[in-house]
């Protein structure tokens, strides 16, 4: 089921959630000089809006302490990850408005990692175990069921340092052998049964090469890298807190504070000596309706060309909703309205669109455009009549300033703002009726001419010269006001509308057998062609607009030109999906 954000923060004034309160009370404790947070993607994919939470929380907090934040590849499994997730990583955190401490890689610890292991074998706190992966399973019981301990895990420190030591020289095939930890097997928590620290790997990274055959686990160089970094607090979602008592044991038992000489080779390499025992809080993850948030399931969707690619205006991506007209201060907004809290729960998407709308609102300018167009002719208008009228470019903001908007006898309207019998409660434009023209006076139907499918190809009206804004005519009552561009001077647009892309709230239920492949909206994205006022053309690509009485548009941030403009629909000016499916 969908819910209402919990624990929600205010928009304006202090953030009051349980994570800012440990962190106030650490600092008031004395418990830290400064403050350290990380971002700790991994480069297997693009990131997607559930990212914007957690970049906004550990950036965030950084900045409101006083801190810093590092921005952390977590490269620990090259076979995944490619650089092309890096710059889209590193862009999408600038894109927001953040800037890192310092760029760090997992494989920049590399050596350290590798020092902490040969420790862990010396305390006799790990040992190589050549059980396969299938072989593990079994041995590891089950929830309600303790686990047998590996045959192998009583071997001494020198045979397991030994093993360990010819693993690194990759004497050994990938799969025959792991290092693990040596916890307790029979604990409650599964991820305490002496879980694996490395594996087997002859996979050429894309930062070290083939330096190292073997590359740490997540649990293990996650947590130590934390320490080496002195990061203070080590913001993870819910998910990571069955993990905790691991990230602290591993902690615990390498104590890098008071180990420095594992640290040698990265003061070697220029690096600050920073460790400190971090501390793991865990929160809730942002998930809503009408998306699916897996990145396996992100990737088939690309993969298998059921969207056009990562940044696809239709993606949770932050590089697809960046495309899609989405603003760093939409989120941001949209990331305060929900709060930070521990309770997971399926969010309306409702409050997403909402946080955009009322960002745009204020601050994207305002223009004319018609997305179906309909021909209107003004017969007491001279043909090729021409001249020019002043919009204000925000109704809110007399600093926006004001434009000159092209008028000629001969305009583009929106098709839907024309019925020809009218349906109860219509207040636009009818054969015998009145209707304004935004800005330019009111006019009436007098006759329509269809084609010879019967379909109506044109108005044609006659324009009050007497009610233009400011005239005393202007005062005259009409039920309804609808925009228009002129056809002399408008141009040509390729428009896209996107719409939700799954077709229910839930798309990952597979209930009935059937997938998330199955509730593909097939109207998620429509393209046609329509006409915009000349000063919209003119905008630079990513730049947002409100076309009156149609929605928030925005220039297609790679195709959009001024004599080609492109504009994709962001969201509509309300809330119009209920029923539409």
């Amino acid at each position: 089921m969908s819910s209402s954000p919990e624990n929600a923060a205010p928009e304006s004034g202090v953030k009051n959630d349980f994570i800012r309160q440990i962190v106030r009370e650490d600092l008031a404790a004395g418990t830290h000089a400064a403050i350290r947070t990380r971002f700790p993607p991994e480069p297997n994919g693009y990131l997607h809006i559930g990212h914007a939470k957690a970049i906004c929380l550990d950036f965030g907090i950084a900045q409101e302490f006083g801190g810093s934040c590092n921005l952390r590849l977590d490269d620990t499994n090259p076979a995944k990850e490619d650089p092309e997730y890096v710059r889209a990583i590193q862009d999408d955190v600038r894109w927001l408005g953040f800037k890192w401490h310092a760029l760090r890689h997992a494989s920049d610890y590399f050596e350290v990692f590798y020092l902490a292991a040969e420790k862990l074998i010396a305390q006799g706190d790990a040992y190589v175990d050549d059980l396969s992966a299938d072989e593990v399973r079994t041995y590891r019981g089950s929830l309600t069921e303790p686990g047998r301990p590996s045959p192998f895990r009583d071997r001494s420190v020198d045979e397991n340092l030994d093993l360990f030591r010819r693993m690194r020289a990759g004497e050994f095939a990938d799969g025959t052998r792991t290092l693990r930890a040596k916890i307790d097997m029979a604990s409650g928590n599964i991820n305490l049964r002496d879980p694996a620290l490395y594996r087997i790997k002859h996979v050429e990274h894309q930062n070290t090469g083939n330096a190292w055959p073997i590359y740490p686990m997540y649990d293990f160089a996650h947590s130590l890298s934390d320490a080496i970094e002195g990061i203070t607090h080590s913001l993870c979602t819910l998910e990571f807190e069955d993990h905790r008592p691991l990230y602290d044991w591993c902690v615990d038992k390498v104590d890098l504070v008071n180990h420095p000489a594992l640290l040698q080779p990265l003061v070697d390499k220029g690096f600050p000596r920073e460790a400190a025992k971090p501390r793991q809080i865990e929160f809730s993850r942002l998930n809503f309706n009408y998306l699916v948030m897996s990145k396996r399931k992100l990737m088939t969707l690309v993969t298998e060309g059921l969207v056009d690619g990562w940044d696809d205006p239709r993606m949770p991506t932050l590089q697809g909703i960046r495309r899609r007209g989405y603003t760093p201060g939409a989120l941001k907004l949209m990331v305060d309205r929900v709060g930070i809290s521990k309770q997971n729960s399926l969010l309306d998407i409702s409050i997403l669109e909402g946080a955009l709308r009322d960002d745009l609102d204020a601050a994207a300018q305002r223009r004319m455009g018609v997305v179906d167009p309909l021909k209107l002719v003004l017969t007491n208008l001279s043909d090729g009549h021409e001249e020019s009228l002043t919009f204000s470019n925000h109704p809110k903001d007399e600093s926006a300033g004001e434009r000159a908007v092209p008028f000629s006898n001969v305009l583009w309207i929106e098709r839907e703002d024309f019925e020809e019998v009218p349906p109860k409660g219509f207040k636009r434009l009818t054969v015998g009726g009145d209707v304004r023209l935004r800005g330019a006076g009111i006019v009436r139907c007098d006759a329509v001419i269809k084609d010879a499918d019967g379909r109506v190809v044109e108005v044609r009206c006659t324009l009050d010269p007497e009610s233009r804004p400011g005239m005393e005519g202007a005062n005259r009552k009409v039920k309804g006001t609808i925009h228009w561009v002129s056809a002399n001077h408008a141009l040509e647009a390729e428009i896209r509308l996107y719409d939700r892309l799954f077709t229910v709230a839930n798309p990952d239920t597979d209930e009935g057998g059937r997938t998330y492949r199955d509730y593909l909206n097939t109207e998620s994205r429509r393209v046609v062609t329509g006409y915009v006022e000349p000063s919209a053309a003119q905008l630079a690509p990513e730049t947002s607009v409100q076309f009156e009485r149609v929605g928030y548009f925005v220039a297609d941030r790679y195709d959009h030109r001024a004599d080609r403009p492109v504009f994709n629909r962001s969201v509509t000016l309300r809330d119009t999906w209920a029923g539409k499916v």
